[in-house]
């Protein structure tokens, strides 16, 4: 119900003393209150009343008014049978935070405005719906073991017969009741709610997909301890929740609304908390990005990443390797209340990519916890931990060709397609939502390097990743990304490539075969310099070389399996020179 119904029901003996700007707010509930700060009882909504008991003098007005104003309560109703007139200074301090004040006829109990409001509140189904948000709550605020989203969920599939999922802006179920929502339809129902949001709509969306109808709510913390809304809609549009229901909420009581408008507030309260437990990641994504962009020693570096490592990968037991994944949001002038180049792009790419990096596959709020996102200007760059690489069993020596060639299926099953992140399969199943979320003045490109062993290869891995963005950047498209193989041949003759990529690019194709080298005394380096001066032939390689052509195949094998490589292409071939060339 709204205020102003109260104002104009005379048997309640309300008179209004402020606030005629803000009555059609939402009345939630009730509470009478006494305290000089009630705060820790309220979630927002409510009606709060009170005999002004609190008041011992002037100044005491102001702060109870900015705790109930913080806490969004509705409205403040102040009884006149302690002071009779109700005091200026109450009065003055609820003008200044815009908080709605009555005053309450001294002949009117407190008890008849809440008994009415409850009354109100609830509608056609008071017991119900007064149970089923008082559950809620008490499950929401008991901490995790209250069960969280999922428990709500289930409540309101039991006691209001309504299916719901709350999702993520790219689709990926976070909490539902029942089956589980596919994919597709998931990734549906976020690109219609996105482009709704981005069209200034008033919510609940309402979208009809294959004969069914879903409402789409914002889920967003509008309660105590809320941080402040976002001054443009492009802030906050890419990062925040939304809650489907599987019915058509345009024809709902207004008491049904706001249930669900209570429902996804406390949702919001989990969302936080998730928000939270990702500070510790966070931070040591900052704190090793601040290391390798200020060109700190490799080994402060590699400490660094032995704190990370338990954090992100517990039980691992071994030291991973690690990819770096750079993305960018960058928005176009439009006519929104904010200028593009005013909107805080950074926490936006940060909370985008930390949704990106999450295996879609994967339900739930805490899939996240592997994934260390950090932000830099307009940048948010992710620290992915890989498991290492088992490292290939010792190979025979050059003259068991025969034994040899019984391993190399062995070795090329174990070498077969390059462990981590791949850029196009990142945005596979986020494609098209993200696309209605950026909507005309909006793009994000994104950029993945290679998986590098050591801290040593940080440097150059992050730069590489940049280059890749940038890469992806010079492509049509509101979504688009590139990897570290499209850095292999011609953004690396570019004069501006800076070293750190040209060496994690020589890096990434002579150290499999200069470990290999070192390990097996194999001469795999010799061997290819030689095969390629000699412009790919056997016969010419093999005499230089003093080798049995059936020798120089089988080195030549060798290389291909631990490189990914073909010389028989001339591509790689050429890549091959290059990386020689510059080492």
């Amino acid at each position: 119900m709204r205020l102003r119904a109260l104002l104009e029901t005379d048997a309640l003996g309300l008179r209004l003393l402020g606030g005629e700007d803000e009555l059609d707010r939402t009345v939630r509930g009730v509470m009478t209150t006494d305290l000089r700060d009630p705060s820790r009882y309220l979630s927002g909504g409510e009606l709060v009343l009170t005999g002004l008991a609190w008041r011992r003098d002037a100044a005491d007005s102001e702060p109870f008014v900015r705790i109930l104003a913080g806490a969004g309560v509705a409205g403040l109703a102040a009884g006149e049978a302690e002071l009779g007139d109700i005091p200026a200074d109450l009065v003055e301090a609820c003008l200044h935070h815009r908080l709605p004040l009555f005053a309450v006829n001294e002949t009117v109990a407190f008890a008849t405005i809440t008994e009415y409001v409850v009354r109100q509140v609830s509608g056609e189904r008071a017991g119900d719906l007064a149970a089923v948000v008082d559950r809620h709550r008490r499950l929401m605020t008991s901490g995790p073991a209250g069960g969280g989203p999922e428990v709500v969920l289930d409540l309101l599939t039991s006691d209001l017969d309504l299916r719901a999922w709350v999702l993520s802006p790219t689709g990926r179920q976070i909490a539902g009741a029942g089956a589980p929502l596919p994919g597709p339809l998931g990734a549906t129902l976020a690109g219609h709610h996105l482009a709704a949001t981005r069209t200034g709509r008033r919510a609940p969306h309402r979208a009809a997909v294959a004969g069914t109808t879903y409402s789409l709510f914002p889920i967003r913390n509008t309660g105590r301890g809320a941080v402040p809304a976002a001054r443009d809609v492009r802030e906050s549009v890419l990062s925040d929740w939304l809650l489907a229901v599987e019915a058509d909420a345009s024809d709902w009581p207004a008491a049904r609304l706001d249930l669900l408008q209570g429902v996804t507030q406390l949702i919001a309260v989990e969302r936080d908390r998730r928000d939270a437990a990702r500070t510790v990641r966070r931070r040591l994504a900052q704190e090793v990005l601040e290391l390798v962009q200020t060109g700190a020693a490799p080994a402060e570096i590699a400490a660094r990443l032995r704190v990370a490592a338990p954090v992100l990968l517990p039980g691992l037991g071994v030291a991973p390797q690690w990819q770096v994944v750079v993305a960018r949001v960058d928005w176009s002038a439009s006519g929104q209340s904010a200028a593009a180049g005013e909107i805080a792009s950074g926490p936006v790419a940060q909370a985008l990519l930390e949704e990106i990096l999450v295996d879609p596959a994967v339900s739930g709020p805490d899939s996240a916890d592997r994934i260390a996102v950090a932000h830099t200007g307009e940048e948010a760059i992710a620290l992915v931990p890989l498991p290492a690489v088992i490292t290939a069993p010792a190979e025979p020596g050059e003259g068991e060709e025969d034994a040899a060639a019984g391993a190399d299926g062995k070795d090329a099953d174990a070498l077969a397609g390059e462990p981590g992140l791949h850029a196009d399969a990142l945005l596979a199943s986020v494609r098209e939502p993200l696309s209605a979320g950026l909507a005309d003045d909006g793009r994000l490109t994104l950029g993945v390097s290679a998986a590098v062993h050591s801290a040593e290869g940080l440097r150059g891995a992050l730069e590489e990743a940049r280059h890749a963005r940038r890469v992806a950047a010079a492509r049509p498209g509101r979504v688009c990304a590139a990897g570290h193989h499209e850095l292999a041949s011609h953004v690396l003759l570019l004069p501006f490539v800076p070293d750190d990529v040209r060496r994690a690019f020589t890096a990434r194709l002579l150290d499999p075969l200069r470990d290999y080298d070192r390990r097996h005394r194999a001469e795999l380096i010799e061997t290819l310099e030689a095969f390629l001066d000699c412009d790919g032939s056997w016969t010419r390689c093999a005499a230089r070389l003093h080798l049995h052509v059936n020798t120089l195949r089988y080195r030549v094998g060798r290389i291909e399996q631990l490189t990914g490589r073909d010389l028989s292409r001339l591509e790689d071939k050429l890549d091959f020179f290059l990386a020689l060339r510059m080492s």
